[in-house]
């Protein structure tokens, strides 16, 4: 099998802004990958750009999926980890649009193997809950988003906070009086606090029932996560501070956080996000699936690894609910409230939606 030319698209998702400590989204900088082959398979990938993250925007990975789509020309897309191989000997970083492409190529191996693409990682069904996250904003209006979440029967709340320590108190404090005891709750800072103000706030919010925190602090604080970890009476979870699985080692052997949080945006796809999960496996440390902003189709994608992967026991996948004013998939997981599955048909099982690509600014290559 042979790769014959791969579409580009400008995938772009309007969206209700969502505020986080590094920045406001207005729509999903997203990109979707078409891989095409001579067999008549072709595979879908799909990245959402964060730049204040991961410091990739929508146009540099359009940009470099061009490069990327020439040098994997001709090439044998079921051959993963040379193919990969292939655009890391081209390019070190950018592991965003990687992701993409990554997506693509298992979704034609699942395909050509006629499984879903759980079933091709060696994974099977489990009952998988999502969290709902909630944007930065005033404590009276993160509140009533709460309230609003658990009346439509979400269980698991996740914060994000990182902007002044004090306030931050506040949000915590209002929707745990709002909501009750029974809710679970996670924080997010995403870099969002020193060192001084993370450890602060960790002790202050403790009474407040915190299944655990992530990422408090900027990532070149990396040599503190050690005694903010030994010192914090919740539990942290690196997020920024791993990429891939040499992070995953160098955290886990510095005892510098409890868990790991697992996205494909910033470990360049599946191929990594194996090997972190294999990494926290041997080492007794729990994985989270995370997403930036992607649609059903990469989020199905998401899932597909995490029925593969059992030591992801921590799941936040709701990107498309917080806001997305479209959905342009076909196919792809469902929700039964807050809780997902995945069809059982061959690859990913989603499909972007055509009349929506007529939309989008496209490039063939």
């Amino acid at each position: 099998m042979k790769i014959t030319h791969t579409e580009i698209y400008r995938f772009s998702i309007p969206m209700e802004p969502f505020v986080i400590a590094t920045g406001t989204m207005h729509f999903a900088q997203n990109v979707l990958i078409r891989i095409f082959t001579d067999a008549g398979i072709h595979g879908n990938g799909e990245c959402s750009a964060f730049p204040m993250i991961v410091g990739e925007t929508q146009e540099t990975c359009l940009a470099m999926a061009k490069d990327f789509a020439q040098i994997l020309k001709d090439k044998d897309p079921l051959d993963i980890p040379a193919r990969m191989n292939d655009l890391l000997g081209y390019a070190a970083h950018n592991p965003t649009i990687k992701s993409a492409f990554d997506m693509a190529l298992f979704d034609i191996a699942a395909k050509n193997a006629n499984q879903p693409l759980y079933q091709f990682l060696g994974g099977q069904k489990r009952t998988i809950e999502t969290d709902m996250t909630l944007g930065i904003g005033t404590p009276e209006q993160m509140a009533s988003k709460a309230v609003e979440h658990v009346n439509n029967g979400c269980r698991i709340i996740k914060i994000k906070l990182g902007k002044k320590v004090h306030e931050d108190i506040e949000r915590v404090a209002s929707i745990r009086n709002a909501i009750g005891d029974e809710i679970t709750l996670r924080l997010d800072a995403n870099q969002g606090w020193s060192f001084d103000d993370a450890l602060f706030a960790l002790t202050e919010l403790e009474k407040f029932n915190i299944e655990f925190c992530e990422q408090p602090m900027r990532t070149w604080f990396d040599d503190k996560l050690p005694e903010l970890n030994t010192n914090s009476p919740i539990a942290l979870m690196a997020d920024e501070s791993c990429y891939n699985h040499h992070d995953a080692r160098k955290l886990i052997n510095s005892q510098s956080t409890t868990f790991l949080n697992i996205k494909f945006s910033k470990s360049g796809g599946i191929l990594e996000a194996q090997k972190i999960h294999e990494v926290a496996l041997q080492k007794g440390v729990k994985c989270m699936i995370g997403s930036m902003l992607e649609s059903r189709l990469a989020l199905t994608a998401n899932l597909h690894f995490a029925l593969a992967s059992p030591n992801v026991v921590y799941f936040d996948l709701d990107t498309c609910l917080l806001g997305h004013l479209v959905d342009p998939v076909i196919g792809g997981l469902t929700y039964q409230g807050f809780t997902l599955d995945v069809p059982d048909t061959p690859g990913i099982g989603a499909e972007a939606d055509e009349f929506f690509l007529e939309k989008c600014e496209s490039w063939t290559i």
